[in-house]
């Protein structure tokens, strides 16, 4: 201190005021220190000081984990949990004046209007409450069993949890999966046809997904990376090794609009290496269907890019060694089942930008192992996001403006029955543009023909429903517009407003909702973190955020 020139000074007992502004030296015995803000006083122990080496074992306390509340998140009206009361209501934060200290509390409502207020110094045993619903809580009633009667059951109902979901994953440990070989030249000379320069964070999640196709236990690796940030690269170089060890590859997609994308991107990549790669969807005639899955029985088609007619009964592998799951969450429950029975010796890969929230939980708490890639592509500018109120003006604006530029729109309108009305609508607002529209429920050939005039840029507006969701990737297409953003999912914005913003130009998505529509409580969360997440790498926010919304749901499922 007197190096530093600190004020301070030393006083061999307490018994006289102590001077302010200076350090006073003491002999005691303490364990820990302590600080009160209101009077601006400090207690340090000379241990913490001296940072001794005997460690202080954290007392252990129901809360001991987890985020601690912060004022900025709390509303009127939100739920809260203290670990003695069970669940209130937060109303505000009242200063109350007692024995001459002035102080704030927080005020917690419990049922019967019974009132609780907690000094906030003691918010280390708060926390905001987070489920699923929207549905109104049933408040605690302050001073009965009640809270310790519902922890008691949850501790029950947990240990039952944690006993299947051990046991499921356990047979998955205990199963005997194929053991591929490490790299072969092939390989190398694979890896170095791709066109880009990888990112570190690439090339480590390439590493890990190659050390667990190594080993004798089936992988089930996550892969969690932003849109546009190298996932596909990730999965190619491990259909090819899978390949490279006469394994059949089965990569699942949940757009056929996709499929065929990821089809011609294996194509082109792998034909050079007498890798037979085949698409299988709805867009395909039965004749070609057919042919395909007696390919598969026989083993001459190596890799199927699909959509869920993969997961179809008829369908057979001569030998199947690596499942590639592209966004999971997109398929249905039954979908989920036949993926299920597909995983039980194979090695798996699924990829998602948005994990849903259940996937995410199971990687955190380590049943999955999981990969993260948190390194945008060189030159990439994060997507300029606009949540408003639906206004033609704006709607006309950002059209005319991206095509100053000679760039092109993408409009979302999930509405079949309208959305050639729509067009024209578009069509009228921004005559110079040329319009096209485009839904799940056209034919193939159509379907094709529209996406095939947008990509060679004979088309500025596309007005599409979500099967733009997944996988289309037009770097000239750097403006989006969503009408009825607040009808979708936080996963689906997120995927959707992927779909610009993938060159080196600057993008923007204008998020809309009807004008002086109210919004629900989950809808309104949704926007704003649509909003609020807009840097690289927000993808796994986004996750988290909507494990915050809807909650973790069944591990089991």
């Amino acid at each position: 201190m007197l190096e530093k020139e600190i004020p301070h000074k030393y006083l061999e007992n307490l018994n006289h005021a102590l001077p302010s502004k200076m350090v006073v030296v003491t002999p005691g015995s303490l364990e820990a220190g302590f600080e009160d803000y209101d009077l601006h006083f400090m207690v340090i122990s000379s241990k913490e000081l001296l940072n001794s080496d005997t460690k202080r074992r954290k007392p252990h306390t129901a809360f001991s984990e987890g985020q601690k509340v912060v004022f900025a998140d709390l509303k009127q009206g939100d739920y809260v949990v203290h670990k003695t009361h069970g669940i209130g209501q937060f109303i505000g934060v009242n200063t109350i004046k007692a024995d001459n200290v002035t102080k704030d509390y927080i005020k917690i409502k419990y049922r019967d209007d019974d009132i609780l207020y907690i000094p906030t110094n003691q918010l280390d045993n708060i926390r905001k409450y987070i489920g699923a619903g929207e549905k109104e809580l049933k408040l605690n009633r302050l001073g009965s069993k009640e809270w310790n009667n519902t922890k008691s059951k949850v501790k029950n109902n947990l240990r039952e949890v944690a006993r299947e979901l051990i046991e499921l994953y356990a047979k998955r440990q205990k199963a005997k999966g194929f053991a591929f070989e490490k790299d072969t030249p092939w390989q190398t000379q694979f890896e170095d046809s791709f066109p880009y320069v990888e990112t570190e964070d690439q090339l480590r999640c390439i590493e890990e997904v190659k050390k667990d196709m190594e080993k004798d236990k089936p992988m089930d690796r996550l892969l969690c990376g932003d849109v546009g940030y190298g996932k596909t690269e990730v999965a190619i170089r491990a259909a090819f090794k899978a390949c490279m060890n006469q394994k059949q590859v089965a990569y699942l997609v949940p757009t056929t609009v996709l499929a065929n994308q990821q089809y011609e991107n294996f194509k082109e990549r792998m034909e050079a290496f007498a890798i037979k790669v085949e698409l299988l969807n709805r867009f395909r005639t039965k004749k070609e269907q057919d042919q395909v899955i007696k390919k598969l029985k026989l083993g001459e088609v190596d890799v199927v890019i699909g959509t869920h007619r993969i997961l179809s009964k008829d369908v057979e592998f001569k030998d199947l060694g690596l499942l590639i799951i592209d966004e999971e969450h997109r398929f249905g429950v039954k979908d989920k089942e036949k993926i299920k029975e597909l995983k039980t010796n194979v090695d798996v890969l699924t990829m998602t930008a948005t994990p849903i929230p259940r996937t995410l939980h199971m990687s955190i708490v380590g049943v999955r192992d999981m990969s993260v890639i948190y390194e945008p592509p060189q030159d990439r500018k994060p997507v300029q996001t606009y949540v408003l109120e639906y206004d033609e003006e704006v709607v006309k604006e950002a059209i005319t403006k991206e095509l100053e530029r000679k760039g092109q729109v993408f409009y979302l309108f999930n509405h079949v029955e309208n959305i050639e009305q729509k067009a024209r609508r578009i069509a009228s607002l921004v005559p110079e543009a040329h319009v096209a529209y485009a839904h799940g429920k056209m034919t193939g050939r159509e379907l094709e023909d529209i996406m095939i005039d947008f990509i060679e840029k004979k088309v500025d507006v596309l007005v599409c429903t979500t099967i733009l969701e997944s996988g289309i990737d037009i770097p000239n297409a750097n403006t989006i517009i969503v009408e009825n953003a607040d009808r979708l999912g936080l996963a689906q914005l997120y995927q959707i407003r992927g779909r610009v913003g993938r060159s080196n130009i600057q993008s923007y998505a204008y998020i809309t909702y009807k004008p002086d529509k109210l919004l629900s409580e989950v809808a309104d969360k949704r926007l704003k973190a649509i909003k609020e997440f807009t840097e690289f790498g927000s993808g796994f926010k986004i996750a988290m955020r909507d494990l915050e919304i809807r909650g973790a749901g069944s591990l089991l499922r």
